[in-house]
């Protein structure tokens, strides 16, 4: 066993390690769509008194994270992005409701001058730790009547202090002077000085007269009603700094009314533009549906690499599994969240894992057809760099669709591309540090070399020796094959203006809710009893096994409950299972980057093989990306799916996939010009597509099996993901070689440019590093 054989070997060993320990002793960090909850998207505008920008966004998330702790919620998450969004996540909150009024989208802390007692008495307000929930009309004089904290009814002036003047409240526990537990304010400079006046006036009045008191109100409701010290003589007030409010509190009141008093004030007003809230159950049935997917998929894939590689091929499927630990455990270990679409490209990345080791296995298979004498051991090196070009390249065109995702994406799209990322990194560790390691080693036995014909690589394939032997000239015409494919466009294009494309909530705006019934329901009977509660506009379609989708334009918490009411009426007892609401200018947004993703992602790829490659490769391949981005979209609008933010992500995944294939093929196009460059182009692209189609195929084959696992096992919120890639790969295998290719050709021969260059080959010196190292070409074995 070589050197550099045993430093792969220890390194795969040491990162199995560390992978299984932290898959033993971590566990993941799952999107609300998996462990179920709910998510918004906050939108700060411009007040009065602030505008909206990074600072004031900052201190609004501030005020809102102090009162979602007040909820109660397990591991709330709120993040900023950008200059004016908040995005808040609750697990286990099903009720959006609850959380928008804890939220306060209109939420303002007052301070007022209390005029008297109420000219109305509505009696003792309701109690709730303190606060008191009786309100009246307002008076004419601007200062309303509501009930105090003990429910005695107060007459009030307008407010002379707002919250946003607040500059800290804290409860604290005053041992010295026996107060027990009290709040202590303290305000910003003006304020302060707001602050002083207001309870000078309050103390010009008589002790007991409640217009001694100073009036704290939240949200219409006084929450605390404190009365002005004896001591503080009229006219005189109290400090900023100085300021305690005592009355007989228990810790948990204290610290309530504090929290109430701190985060009361919301320096910017905000609206919900987005939300969304999903079932614990159907987190659950995903999760499930994924991981047998991912188990089914994961073992015919590895099935089939095993028998068309035999030994090899087994070999491989183990670093598929050893790829499996790593991509989960680096997962963990960076503490991405596993959302649904995240959890796909987890699954979409096993199946692409297997591409670098089916191009370095057919490059492997081609020397050893060339030069039958060669050993295994050397075979497979020359296999590993020959094929390191296209491996490289291939996989840097899906990191850029990654990226692309993750930058320009939202929500779990953003999920999604981290999650294909690390993916194609572990894979590409899989592949070139474990499966070499482990077919190395296994080609120093003896055994192995006795019985050529159980390592899967000393024979051709039953691929590859058909088209030696058929020799199809397949490029003879490339004209033809690129009016086979302006046909196809054709027909996709008719689908998208005859049928139109069915653009999702997040691209459109609206709100959209799946609902699980104790009774079957028919389409047209809850459409109907919909109509009859004031919906009609309401677009009902079923959602898996018996559930209805409901898909409507504005439609708020209220109105949500009147529509779930009347679905009950005909299918009794009635549970939301997901809820989506998107506002109009969010849609438009997200539509727009939509847009701005696919162009951005055309242009960076045809820079990207531009540089790589010739201006002709690149035009021909960008040509076939957008070939299969018309027909994708086509193909949705003739079935009549859905085009949302996951269906953006397979677009940009097959994007990737499909300059995937184009590389490899355009990769042994320049490798073979280069060796021949007087050979006619024709003649030379038709023989890289003869060698690369073995691999082309094989690598297909075993996407495809994980994503008919996905589309078959993988639940309903993961079929379309599953179908859009279908089509996707089959139209891109189809493009890679019979639209890239006579694309190339057609302007390879409208261009003066020359050939490529012949690469120079290493130094074979006598007594060179390169000769002393390499004894594998002389049928050394260990």
């Amino acid at each position: 066993m070589t050197r550099a054989t045993t430093v792969r070997a220890v390194l795969a060993a040491a990162v199995l390690l560390v992978s299984a320990l932290i898959t033993l002793t971590m566990s993941p960090r799952l999107g609300l769509d998996l462990q179920g909850g709910t998510r918004m998207v906050l939108q700060a505008k411009d007040s009065d008194t602030a505008k909206a920008d990074r600072e004031s966004t900052d201190r609004t998330l501030e005020v809102l994270r102090q009162r979602i702790d007040s909820l109660g919620v397990a591991e709330p998450t709120l993040t900023r992005s950008g200059e004016d969004r908040i995005i808040v996540e609750l697990p286990d909150v099903q009720d959006p409701r609850k959380a928008a009024e804890v939220i306060g989208r209109t939420a303002q802390l007052s301070f007022h001058a209390v005029q008297g007692p109420g000219t109305q008495d509505n009696g003792p307000g309701a109690q709730d730790n303190g606060r008191a929930d009786g309100k009246t009309d307002d008076r004419a004089d601007g200062g309303p009547t509501l009930a105090d904290e003990q429910g005695r009814s107060l007459d009030l002036g307008p407010a002379r202090l707002s919250g946003a003047g607040v500059k800290d409240a804290t409860a604290v526990f005053d041992a010295q002077q026996g107060a027990g537990w009290t709040v202590s304010l303290d305000f910003h400079k003006k304020a302060g000085q707001d602050w002083t006046r207001l309870t000078g006036e309050a103390a010009c009045h008589p002790v007991q007269d409640e217009r001694r008191r100073v009036a704290i109100v939240l949200d219409q409701q006084i929450i605390s009603s404190p009365q002005v010290s004896p001591s503080v003589g009229c006219g005189v007030g109290l400090p900023s700094g100085s300021t305690q409010i005592t009355g007989s509190f228990s810790a948990d009141e204290a610290r309530e009314l504090a929290l109430l008093i701190k985060g009361g004030a919301l320096p910017l007003p905000v609206e919900i533009v987005e939300q969304r809230t999903v079932g614990p159950t159907l987190g659950a049935a995903a999760i499930d549906a994924s991981a047998r997917a991912a188990l089914i998929g994961a073992a015919a894939t590895a099935l089939f690499i095993t028998v068309v590689y035999r030994l090899f091929g087994a070999l491989a499927a183990v670093a598929l599994a050893a790829y499996g630990l790593i991509s989960y455990a680096a997962l963990v270990a960076l503490g991405v969240t596993l959302t649904l679409p995240g959890l796909a490209g987890f699954v979409l990345a096993i199946g692409m894992a297997v591409d670098a080791n089916v191009l370095v296995f057919e490059r492997a298979r081609e020397e050893q057809a060339q030069r039958p004498g060669r050993t295994l051991r050397s075979s497979l090196t020359a296999g590993f760099r020959g094929a390191w070009s296209a491996v490289a390249d291939s996989n840097v065109t899906t990191l850029i669709a990654a990226g692309l995702l993750f930058f320009l994406g939202s929500g779990p799209v953003k999920g999604f591309g981290v999650t294909l990322a690390i993916g194609v990194i572990a894979s590409m560790f899989s592949a070139l540090v474990i499966a070499r390691a482990l077919t190395e080693i296994a080609s120093g036995s003896r055994f192995v070399n006795d019985y050529r014909g159980v390592n899967g690589i000393a024979s051709p394939g039953r691929v590859r020796t058909w088209l030696t032997r058929r020799n199809p000239q397949l490029m003879r015409s490339p004209r033809r094959w690129l009016l086979i494919s302006t046909a196809l466009i054709a027909v996709a294009v008719l689908g998208i203006v005859v049928r139109g494309v069915n653009l999702g909530v997040e691209f459109t705006g609206g709100r959209l809710v799946e609902y699980s019934t104790s009774r079957p329901v028919d389409v047209e009977r809850a459409r109907s009893a919909l109509a009859d509660a004031g919906f009609g506009d309401a677009e009902v379609t079923t959602a898996g096994a018996g559930d209805l989708s409901v898909r409507t334009g504005k439609l708020d918490d209220d109105g949500e409950q009147v529509l779930r009411a009347a679905l009950a009426e005909e299918g009794g007892k009635t549970t939301k299972i997901r809820d989506e609401l998107i506002g109009p200018s969010l849609g438009d947004e997200l539509r727009r980057n939509a847009l701005i993703a696919l162009g951005i992602a055309v242009l960076v790829q045809l820079a990207y093989l531009a540089i790589r490659f010739r201006w002709t490769f690149a035009l021909a391949s960008v040509g076939a990306l957008v070939h299969d981005v018309i027909i994708l979209v086509g193909a949705f609008a003739w079935l009549g799916r859905t085009g949302d933010g996951i269906f953006l992500a397979a677009l940009l995944t097959v994007i990737g996939y499909s300059v995937n294939d184009s590389v490899v093929v355009f990769d042994r196009l320049r490798e073979l010009w280069a060796k021949a460059r007087r050979t006619p182009v024709g003649t030379i692209a038709n023989q890289a597509v003869l060698q690369t189609v073995p691999r082309t195929v094989n690598t297909g084959m075993g996407a495809l099996f994980i994503l008919t696992a996905l589309a078959v096992l993988g639940g309903d919120s993961l079929a379309d993901f599953a179908l859009a890639l279908l089509i996707g790969i089959c139209v891109g295998t189809y493009s890679s070689v019979l639209t890239a290719v006579p694309a190339a050709l057609v302007l390879e021969r409208s261009s003066k440019a020359p050939p490529p260059a012949r690469k120079r080959a290493p130094s074979r010196r006598s007594g060179s590093r390169t000769a002393r190292r390499d004894p594998l070409d002389n049928g050394a074995r260990v």
